[in-house]
């Protein structure tokens, strides 16, 4: 209902990109363009500095990006609360998650949720927190999960539920006899660890230093990218490794792989992260309080 000039002003101002606003709104970058001029002349005023490598807000600019988000949230207030005038949960969410929580722990969360309010859909975008964090304070996604606290000032953050870390290795390796493994033994042992800058290796360092080991004294036999090539060395019996546990359950079940409980335990937190707005739809609220019951349960190992 709001003026679709001042829609796409608000993206072209909020991403400071004509390209990447086209593909936020799926439109041409030329209809972009456009729209922003056709309000540049209705206010008879330009709104952006333009040169060949980037753009800025002019001062009047500035002044109508603050009107701009205003108008805007409000009238998706109205939109909102005069739909659910009908009692019906329905509508678009944006949900976007860290790529664990994306992988792991979603599905199951939105399949039982679009089963109890089939009216309404998700759309998923999978990214790292860092991320996620900006495009739910920038509006582009109602909510996200991410697999660290959030600091954001523009942000309300919500430890949903705990991940819990474990080690992994080999049916065949002496460690799968073990209960539980401490760092000082998985520093005597062959380990294959997450490369360097992955927030697992982060937590994991930060977790060996904080019990007598330093990272740089484990025994690295290789450091992977994926989650699934750590899988698949621990796998061929080439080291021991620590994961999400939610990652490795088919595995476990399988008996392709065993999972030995840290001693003492790793858990990092998973955290909800939306805008402090006072309203929240009632799509956005339906959808928090289900992220929070769901995730408390336990999971089956």
């Amino acid at each position: 209902m709001a003026d679709r000039r001042l829609q796409v002003f608000y993206t072209v101002a909020k991403q400071l990109s004509f390209t990447k606003a086209a593909e936020l709104l799926y439109m041409t970058q030329p209809a972009v363009t456009f729209q922003v001029k056709q309000l540049e002349e209705h206010f008879n005023t330009r709104l952006f500095e333009r040169s060949h490598s980037k753009i800025t807000l002019t001062a009047a600019g500035e002044v109508a990006l603050e009107y701009a988000e205003r108008i805007l949230n409000l009238n998706g207030e109205m939109e909102t609360r005069l739909g659910e005038l009908t009692g019906q949960v329905s509508g678009t969410l944006l949900v976007g998650a860290s790529t664990t929580i994306a992988e792991y722990m979603l599905p199951r969360l939105l399949g039982d949720f679009k089963a109890q309010y089939p009216h309404v859909h998700a759309r998923l975008t999978v990214a790292n927190s860092e991320t996620i964090e900006f495009k739910v304070a920038d509006h582009t996604l109602d909510v996200g999960l991410i697999e660290s606290p959030s600091h954001h000032p523009q942000l309300t953050s919500h430890v949903c539920c705990e991940d819990d870390l474990v080690a992994i290795c080999s049916p065949k390796h002496q460690v799968a006899k073990y209960a539980s493994i401490t760092p000082a033994q998985l520093a005597e042992l062959p380990y294959v660890s997450r490369e360097s800058g992955s927030g697992t290796r982060e937590v994991v360092d930060d977790y060996f230093r904080q019990n007598g080991v330093q990272p740089e004294d484990l025994h690295i036999t290789m450091e992977l990218g994926s989650r699934e090539a750590i899988k698949g060395a621990v796998e061929a019996g080439l080291g021991i490794a620590i994961v999400s546990r939610a990652t490795i359950l088919k595995e476990v079940k399988l008996g392709d792989l065993i999972a030995v409980t840290l001693n003492p335990r790793l858990n990092r937190p998973l955290s909800l992260v939306y805008p402090k707005e006072k309203f929240r739809s009632r799509l956005l609220q339906t959808f928090l309080d289900c992220v929070v019951s769901t995730l408390k349960e336990p999971r089956q190992s």
